[in-house]
């Protein structure tokens, strides 16, 4: 949700300026009732806040009223990103004319790995950035850095990661067999890591004791297998078909078959950019999110392969890139595969996604305090937001903004994460 609080007004102008948006959004959703005092009466004050908050959010509003309707207050912005298919609607919304559609001149900036990536955006070399998902939380948490504020207002992909194993283990395919295994993830505060652990501890595995899991950038990952310092990884999916192309892996799963829909990467900004630039903060996640429905339609995809493909974005072989994005591909094991669902594009950021991520941080000892799981789901994936640019693009958001799931045929309710923790048999969690 954008930030109501700039830090420039004092609480007696806020609430004034609220009052004034309120007054105005009542009488123009309302145009019989002669002022809010009237409607708040006649109805009572939680139904009024309801019924206004439902039709505009009052912070985004209240912001905008503001701001003014003035321009943007960046044009040139540097956009970080990783070389993994994840990032598809941040890069191609560059060569596709989507940033500049909103009046930006964006740069988007390829980088080595996660740690960097989130060094250069705390230092503002980029004024936002290509995420793993549940990186924004740990920031914001302070895990692994000091806390900063950032925010999650769009997931950039849902599904899209893969098991692979090295050739070698082509008759070891049940993970009761992988003890002693070394497997690569991106990084600490990952999906692929949450997942793997998941999968792995759902076999009987302790993943902190019967298989060693190291942190290997994705553009190293390939390489590390075939160099044999790993066994296996669970990578975006444009890695796990590049270690098929290559003939050094096989694709043992999908990440969709362990949770189908889930998320995995985000675009990422810091509250400090949405209060301070809150016009070019709207472009640029609109731009975002037109990108995102574009990719969403499968007869886009072939298109948005060859975009992404040249040594400046991703540096794949085509027909890589477009057995990810169409979802017919080799599995490694002699099949061709058809999965249209294989990679998908979605940038509602539910904020049960987030407390499940949460769940998974407590779970293996990262999050080491209880914390309020909803209030930080809610202050840091910005479904408010999404909601509003969403519906201006064409797309149906969700009426809610948090939902159940089910994570290898265990149901997750967002509204009972310690109940969730607690019901691990496998984990760090006290």
């Amino acid at each position: 949700m954008l930030s109501f609080n700039s830090g420039r007004s004092d609480p007696a102008k806020e609430m004034q300026l609220r009052r004034v948006v309120e007054e105005t959004l009542v009488q123009a959703l309302f145009p019989h009732v002669p002022s809010r005092r009237a409607f708040v009466r006649a109805v009572g004050v939680s139904t009024a806040a309801a019924a206004i908050a439902s039709a505009f959010p009052i912070e985004f509003a209240s912001e905008v009223f503001a701001q003014g309707a003035g321009g943007l207050e960046k044009k040139d912005l540097k956009v970080g990103f990783i070389p993994i298919t994840c990032a598809t609607p941040i890069i191609m919304a560059a060569p596709m004319g989507f940033y500049a559609k909103q009046g930006l001149n964006v740069e988007v900036v390829k980088t080595a790995g996660w740690a960097v990536i989130r060094d250069k955006t705390i230092n503002k070399e980029y004024d936002a950035a290509h995420m793993l998902s549940p990186m924004p939380l740990a920031l914001t948490l302070g895990l692994g850095s000091p806390a900063q504020s950032f925010t999650t207002p769009a997931i950039e992909n849902v599904n899209g990661q893969g098991i692979v194993l090295a050739v070698k283990h082509k008759d070891r395919r049940d993970p009761k067999d992988w003890k002693g295994f070394k497997f690569g993830i991106p990084f600490e505060h990952s999906m692929h890591n949450y997942l793997l652990r998941y999968y792995l501890a759902e076999a009987g595995l302790d993943p902190d004791a019967d298989v060693q899991l190291r942190v290997v950038p994705p553009p190293e990952m390939v390489a590390n297998l075939r160099a044999d310092n790993v066994d296996g990884f669970l990578a975006p999916d444009n890695i796990c078909q590049r270690a098929i192309y290559d003939g050094v892996g096989f694709l043992h799963l999908l990440s969709k078959e362990i949770w189908d829909g889930h998320p995995c990467c985000a675009f990422a900004v810091s509250r400090e950019f949405i209060t301070n630039m809150p016009n070019t903060y709207a472009a640029l996640l609109k731009s975002i999110i037109e990108a995102t429905a574009f990719a969403s339609k499968s007869e886009n995809r072939k298109q948005i392969a060859e975009a992404i493909a040249p040594p400046n974005y991703l540096n794949q072989p085509l027909t890589v890139l477009e057995q990810v994005l169409t979802g017919t591909y080799a599995d490694g094991l002699g099949n061709v595969k058809t999965d249209p669902k294989r990679v998908d594009f979605d940038p509602f950021p539910w904020e049960s996604f987030a407390i499940w991520m949460m769940t998974q941080m407590k779970r293996w000892g990262q999050l080491k305090d209880d914390v309020d799981y909803a209030a930080i789901a809610k202050r840091v994936f910005l479904a408010t937001d999404a909601a509003k640019l969403m519906k201006e693009t064409g797309l149906a958001p969700p009426a809610a903004t948090t939902k159940t799931f089910s994570v290898m045929g265990k149901a997750f309710d967002p509204s009972k994460p310690r109940e969730y923790i607690n019901s691990f048999a496998i984990k760090r969690a006290g």
